[in-house]
C-alpha cells in the first residue's frame, strides 16, 4: 500500500511541476520535425519524378546533345572508343542507359567514337622474350598477328617486329587495327 501512494505522489508532482506538459510538447515537437523533415526532402529531391533517357547510340554528338537539352538534361564526354564499322564522332555507349528515369538537370556520360584508331606503344618483347610470351603480350593489347617469319636464331626466340614491312623497335606507336609479324628464331645458327 505503501508502494501505491508512493507512486501516486510522484505522478501528482510530475503534473504539478509541469515536467508531463513539457515531456508532451518534446514528443509532439519530434513528430512535427520528422514530417516536416519527410515532406521537405520529397520536394527537394522531387520524388516521384524522372525523365526517361533517350537511346543516343550510333546518334551523332551534335543531334544526342539537342535531344537531351530538349529533355532537361546535359551531355559530357567521358571517354572515347574506335569501331571502325561506325561513323566518327558517333556515340558508342551512355551512361545512364537507355529507358532509365532521371531527374531534370541530369548529366548524361557518352563515350564517342574517335575518328582513329587508338595506337599502342610496342612493348619491350624484341630480343627479350619467347613467341609465345610476345604473342600473348600483343594479343591482350588487342593486336592481331599475322604468320610469323622465322629468321635464323634461338629457337622461338622473338628478334623482331614487323609492320607493313618496316622493322618496328620498343616504344613505337602503332594502330591498334594495323596487323603485326613477329620474327621468330628458327633454332638454326
Amino acid at each position: 500500500r505503501k508502494t501505491m501512494e508512493q507512486v501516486l505522489e510522484f505522478f501528482k508532482k510530475l503534473i504539478r511541476n509541469y515536467v508531463f506538459l513539457n515531456v508532451m510538447a518534446m514528443i509532439i515537437l519530434i513528430v512535427l520535425i520528422f514530417v516536416g523533415v519527410q515532406y521537405g526532402l520529397n520536394s527537394y529531391t522531387r520524388h516521384g519524378e524522372g525523365i526517361a533517357v533517350p537511346d543516343l547510340q550510333s546518334m551523332t554528338y551534335t543531334q544526342a546533345k539537342m535531344l537531351l537539352e530538349q529533355k532537361g538534361m546535359s551531355i559530357m564526354v567521358g571517354d572515347s572508343g574506335h569501331n571502325k564499322k561506325m561513323p566518327a564522332d558517333c556515340i558508342l555507349a551512355q551512361i545512364p542507359k537507355a529507358g532509365s528515369h532521371v531527374k531534370t538537370g541530369r548529366i548524361i556520360y557518352v563515350t564517342i567514337n574517335s575518328p582513329a584508331s587508338p595506337e599502342f606503344p610496342i612493348p619491350d618483347i624484341i630480343d627479350n622474350s619467347s613467341s609465345r610470351e610476345a604473342t600473348a603480350k600483343l594479343t591482350a593489347m588487342g593486336f592481331r598477328l599475322l604468320e610469323p617469319e622465322y629468321v635464323t636464331g634461338e629457337k622461338d626466340w622473338v628478334y623482331g617486329v614487323v609492320s607493313r614491312g618496316r622493322k618496328l623497335s620498343v616504344g613505337d606507336r602503332v594502330p591498334i587495327d594495323i596487323p603485326l609479324r613477329l620474327q621468330i628464331g628458327t633454332g638454326y645458327e
